[in-house]
Parts: C-alpha cells; structure tokens; sequence
C-alpha cells in the first residue's frame, strides 16, 4: 500500500525497467547481464589525466560552474556541434551544459509540458523518456514502428498522432532499443511536419558514433538550417567518450527556449558537476582517437551477439541492429509476455535481458539486449539459453 503522504503522480509511475532488472541481476551471484546499456570501456587516459592535472592546479575545479556551464566549454561545444552540421551557434545564446541528456531532456520537459500535454515518441522508444513525460504531468504518444520493414517509420502515420495537446516529438537515431537509423527522408519529412505544426522535434543523441557499416546512412536533423527555432539537439558524452558516470551532455536550443530551460536546470541541479565540465573540456580538445576503437570492438560484439542468436531461432527472431549497441529480438520461445520470460531467463539460467514491454507496447513479445559488454558475457548468456532452450 502506497503511503498517503507520496503523490498519486509518482505512486503511479513504476522504476524503469532497465534499472530493475539491472537491480535484481545484482543480487544473483554470476548472472550474464545484458540489460543495462553501460559500456564495458573505461573513459580514455588523456582526459582522466587532463582532470588529475586540473584537480591540482585549479583552484575552482570543486565549485559551482555559471549554470549554463563553463564558457570554454561551451566554446568548445561550438565548434564540435559546426564540424558535425555546418550550423554555427551562439555560445550564449543556444547552448547549454547538462548532466547528460536525461538531465537535459528531463528540463526541456518541464519548459514544454503543461498538465495533460503530449509528446509523441517512437514505439518502440527508450523507457526513461516515457517516465519522465509522466512525472512532467504529460502523456507520452506512442508512434508504432513496423518491425516486418526493418523497425522503419510511417511517417504518413505522424499527422494522426498530432494534436492541438502536442507539444514536440522525441527522435533517437540510432534508435535504443532496435538499433535502427532512420533516413535522412524520414528524418526531413518528421522535421516539415513539425515545422507546419509549430512543434518541437528533440534529437536525443547518445549513439551517432557508433553506425559501423552504416555511416553514410546517419544523417543528423540538426544540420537543417530552417528547423532552428523548431529543434532541439542534445549530445551526451556518456556513451562515445565513456563517461557515463561523470553524468555531462550540452543541449543546441532556439534561444527563447534557453532562458526557460535555465530556471529549470538552476532550480534542479544548479549546474552540471564541474569537474565533468572540465573532463568534458579535454574530451573536445583532443582529436577522439580512441572512437575507431570503440566502434571495432562494439562491431566484433554485434558479430557476436547475431552469430548467437542465429543459432537459437526456436528461442528468438530479430533485426540486424543497424546501429547502436543493441538488439531487440522478438521472444519465439512459449512465454506469457516480454516481462515473465525475463524472469524466468534470469531465475532458470542467470541471464539478464530488458523486457520489451518496457519500452512501448509495440515492444511487447520482445527483449532488450546490451552488446556493450565484454564478450564474454555475451558467450556465458548465451551458452546458458542453449542449454536451458534445447532444441
């Protein structure tokens, strides 16, 4: 029984599905997690040895940072944000330091969101954006996609989900949790329709580095120069340079929705953490050598993980992820729904997987899997379903 003292709004929303079963994956001795989407990768020496440096000599390095982050920083923000879609911004006037994308996002929800307003977000889409449109007071629209044509859009299916409540739409590309990158017609389609609506599109940008063989398939929505005041681009570092626990990303943003977004970040956190700021500092200054690596080795592991797969087709179906660093297999194997099949593959066999059902309806039937692990985790969990699925 919920105590009457916790309000109704947040009684109602359960912990992400991703953390829980990362939560009762601990407490089993030797469970091959493949839930949570951590990468194995230690963040690179040249900024761990730049922050050591900074600890010593900066007086400042443990004090608050301006809220909307340290100027050089947000310079530096600049220029990567140029190199990668020929817009330049204002320091000032469009960029924000965050505390990864969530924090960003969870801030930009709260400018956008009045009780009962929707955000549209893909089906399936990434949990965590569903919970935090509800703790906003809003309503997360789900916008299906067809798994039999590869997990692509409809994007003539768009306009049916639009309202006079909605207020933006979320994109993921490379999409968490089916790995797929949508094309640039898709993406320039999305960004016509919300410039006819008046709507906002949010790019939440966590795995463009990591497209493998697809490269020349990523486009970037932020590169359309007409979408500026419609669109909102947020970079975590969490994923491409390894620091997911120093909690730092930066937002592009029109300027109007600068100044709304600062009281939020201000009233909630102050200020992304210094020190990350200063470690973000010496991730942009330096050429990102260590990327092709990340990308070999997450390319061997995706190898690895569809070469298991294929050999358990009476236990899972699944689309190539395209990008990324998961797959989202549907469940052949005789099962209830995506969440009982979870636990017992944890409780029989010690293997850890996301049920799809956590993100979206149209993940139902399916699991999430992380292959941003060592391989070996990969090669235990899956000689673990062998043995507990025999043919």
């Amino acid at each position: 029984m919920t105590d009457i003292r916790i309000s109704k709004n947040i009684s109602n929303i359960a912990i992400s599905a991703i953390k829980e079963m990362a939560i009762r994956s601990a407490r089993i001795e030797g469970a091959a997690s493949l839930a949570w989407g951590l990468p194995s990768f230690r963040t690179p020496g040249h900024i761990r040895r730049a922050v050591e440096r900074r600890l010593e000599s900066d007086p400042d390095i443990g004090k608050y940072a301006l809220p909307d982050g340290l100027p050089e920083l947000r310079a530096l923000v600049v220029n990567e944000h140029f190199a990668a879609t020929g817009i330049r911004v204002d320091p000032d006037r469009n960029v924000m330091i965050t505390a990864g994308n969530m924090q960003g996002l969870n801030a930009l929800f709260h400018v956008l969101i009045d009780p009962g307003d929707e955000i549209i977000v893909t089906d399936p889409g990434f949990a965590s954006h569903f919970q935090q449109i509800r703790l906003c007071g809003g309503r997360p629209v789900h916008w299906p996609m067809d798994e039999s044509m590869g997990w692509s859009l409809n994007v003539d299916d768009l306009h049916s989900r639009i309202t006079d409540r909605t207020r933006a739409l979320v994109v993921v590309s490379p999409s968490n949790p089916t790995g797929k990158i949508f094309s640039e017609d898709e993406l320039r389609r999305i960004g016509a329709i919300a410039l006819e609506r008046n709507l906002l599109v949010l790019i939440d940008d966590p795995y463009s580095h990591f497209t493998y063989e697809n490269r020349d398939r990523y486009f970037n929505l932020a590169s359309v120069a007409a979408l500026a005041d419609n669109l909102a681009y947020l970079f975590t570092f969490s994923k491409t340079y390894a620091m997911s626990g120093w909690r730092l990303g930066y937002m592009i943003v029109p300027g109007f929705l600068k100044r709304e977004v600062m009281k939020v970040h201000d009233a909630t956190i102050i200020c992304a953490p210094r020190i990350s700021q200063v470690a973000g500092i010496a991730a942009l200054d330096t050429e990102p050598t260590h990327l092709k690596q990340f990308e070999d080795i997450l390319a061997r592991r995706r190898r690895l993980i569809c070469a298991r797969l294929d050999a358990v087709p009476h236990v899972f179906e699944y689309v190539k992820p395209e990008g990324a660093y998961y797959v989202f297999p549907g469940i052949r194997a005789d099962h209830d729904s995506a969440f009982e099949f979870s636990l017992r593959l944890l409780e029989d066999a010690k293997v850890t997987v996301t049920p799809g059902s956590a993100f979206g309806p149209t993940g139902e039937h399916h699991v999430r899997m992380a292959y941003c692990v060592e391989d070996e985790i990969i090669e235990r969990a899956f000689d673990r379903i062998e043995q507990n699925f025999p043919r």
